[in-house]
C-alpha cells in the first residue's frame, strides 16, 4: 500500500480545518463583516472620498489588507492555541507525517478566509464608490497582499504555540488593532502627526499597506517598505520557531 503524499495529506488538513471553521458561522461572518461595515459607514457616506477614484481604491485596499491580516492572526494564533488544548492534538503531532502538511494546510485555510474577507469589500467598493483597478494591478495587489500577510501568519503561530487559547485570543486582539490603527489601515497616514507618520513607517502594517496601495493605484511607496516588511518577517519567523520548539519541549520530552 502506497503511503499518502505530502500534498494529499496537506489537502486533508486543509479540508478538515476549513470544515471545522465554517461549522462556527460567526467566525467566518465576523472576518467578512467588520472591514465591510467600516467601508460602508466611514467611506461610502463621504462624497469627497467615495467619488475620488484614487482615495476610494486606497480605502478598499487598506481595509482589504486588514481583513487578510485579521484572518491570518486569528486562524494561526487562536486556531493553533485551541488545537493545542484538544486531547487529540498530541497524537496528530506525533504522527510520522510531521508538522509540514498540517502547517501548510493551516496557512492555506487562513489565506482562503482572508480572500473571502475581500469579497464584500470589493462588492461595496464597486457598487457605492468610484474605486477602480485594472486586471494587471489587481493581480499585482493580490500578490502583494499574500506576501504582506506572511509576517502576520508567523506572528499568529508564535502566539498560538506560546500561549493557551484564552490568552491567545486576548493577545491577538491587543496586537492586531493597535498595529492596524498605527499602520494606516483605518486612517490615512497623511492625516497622522509627523512623529506618528515617521514611526508608522517602521511597522509591518504600514509597509504592507503602502506596498498594496502602490500595487493597485501606482502610488509612490516609501523606500523602506520592503526592508521593513522583510525585517519583521525574519523576526516573526524566529519567534514562531522558538515558540514551536518550546512547546515541543514542554509536551513531548
Amino acid at each position: 500500500m502506497t503511503a499518502p503524499s505530502t500534498l494529499s495529506l496537506t489537502m486533508v488538513h486543509l479540508r478538515y480545518q476549513f470544515l471545522e471553521t465554517v461549522r462556527i458561522p460567526i467566525a467566518v461572518i465576523g472576518n467578512m463583516l467588520f472591514p465591510a461595515l467600516a467601508l460602508f459607514f466611514f467611506v461610502v457616506p463621504q462624497e469627497a472620498i467615495a467619488r475620488d477614484a484614487v482615495i476610494a481604491t486606497t480605502s478598499v485596499a487598506s481595509l482589504g489588507l486588514f481583513a487578510i491580516i485579521s484572518a491570518s492572526m486569528f486562524t494561526h494564533g487562536v486556531g493553533v492555541a485551541e488545537d493545542r488544548a484538544q486531547p487529540f492534538d498530541p497524537y496528530v503531532r506525533a504522527l510520522p507525517a510531521g508538522p509540514v502538511p498540517r502547517m501548510v494546510g493551516r496557512v492555506g485555510n487562513g489565506a482562503l478566509f482572508g480572500l473571502l474577507g475581500l469579497l464584500p469589500l470589493v462588492v461595496i467598493g464597486w457598487l457605492f464608490t468610484d474605486a477602480t483597478v485594472t486586471a494587471p494591478r489587481l493581480l499585482a495587489g493580490l500578490g502583494v497582499a499574500v506576501v504582506a500577510a506572511v509576517p502576520f501568519v508567523l506572528l499568529g503561530m508564535a502566539v498560538g504555540f506560546g500561549m493557551p487559547a484564552k490568552a491567545a485570543l486576548a493577545a491577538v486582539q491587543v496586537i492586531l488593532f493597535p498595529l492596524a490603527f498605527a499602520g494606516g489601515l483605518f486612517m490615512p497616514p497623511e492625516l497622522f502627526p509627523d512623529w506618528m507618520a515617521t514611526f508608522s513607517e517602521l511597522l509591518p502594517t504600514r509597509a504592507g499597506r503602502d506596498l498594496l496601495v502602490g500595487a493597485v493605484t501606482g502610488a509612490e511607496v516609501y523606500a523602506l517598505a520592503w526592508p521593513v516588511l522583510l525585517a519583521w518577517t525574519a523576526l516573526f519567523t524566529a519567534l514562531a520557531v522558538v515558540a514551536y520548539r518550546r512547546d515541543e519541549g514542554r509536551r513531548f520530552r
